[in-house]
């Protein structure tokens, strides 16, 4: 579901004086007719996680308050004035869920068109916890781990499903490749030990030297003294 966004911006943010819609570049934009400065709308920068438990379990916090106050996401929330995304996510997980992780590998970056408040770029990232103790925070009223093939149907965003439903597929990927290795290995652990080979004149040799103690020395017999 794609919301429209009205541009409810009148007035010039640098001069203050009414703005005027003008052609650039084949785009109607507001401008100003007093400094020239032009209004653009851009999308807002977000970034958030997919934190694992290790047992097919992903991490999704419930909605504090609206848009979709009660729905489920992942925690995630927009960038601040100089972060970078990868702080952005570490630092919505702690205030969300009361864990610390580290930010590693992108995963995906996703357009946002279904929140009423403005049009979003989300950044997600796989995580790993480092600390904390889970328990929900800030704008989330719960936080847990659902399977990451079953997750909860009322999900806030549509972005957020479709990161979860490539996740999941990625993990499926995963798996299918791992399975045969480990089946592999497993195999190599039960099977028959080989056959010890007898062992040559040489080994046999020194299997004895090192087997027989040593001799005792025999103690010298006293010299005698003749006057």
């Amino acid at each position: 579901m794609t919301t429209t966004h009205r541009d409810l911006t009148r007035y010039c943010s640098i001069c203050g004086a009414r703005l005027v819609m003008r052609d650039e570049h084949g785009v109607p934009r507001r401008t100003c007719p007093e400094c020239g400065h032009i209004h653009y709308r851009n999308p807002v920068p977000a970034a958030g996680v997919l934190l694992t438990d290790g047992d097919g379990g992903v991490l999704l916090v419930k909605r504090r308050y609206a848009p979709r106050a009660g729905a489920w996401c992942l925690p995630a929330g927009f960038m601040e004035y100089g972060e970078t995304p990868h702080h952005c996510a570490e630092r919505e997980l702690h205030e969300e869920t009361g864990l610390r992780g580290r930010a590693g590998e992108l995963f995906g970056v996703y357009a946002g068109f279904d929140d009423p408040r403005v049009r979003s770029i989300l950044v997600l990232y796989l995580a790993r916890a480092t600390g904390g103790r889970l328990a929900p925070g800030d704008d989330a009223i719960d936080a847990r781990f659902f399977p990451v093939t079953r997750p909860p149907r009322d999900l806030a965003f549509a972005s957020h499903r479709q990161a979860l439903r490539e996740f999941a597929a990625r993990l499926a990927r995963d798996e299918a490749v791992a399975a045969p290795v480990r089946a592999t290995r497993a195999a190599r652990n039960t099977a028959a030990p080989r056959p010890v080979r007898a062992a040559g004149p040489r080994a046999r040799r020194v299997a004895r030297a090192v087997a027989t103690p040593p001799r005792r020395a025999r103690a010298a017999r006293p010299r005698s003294r003749r006057g």
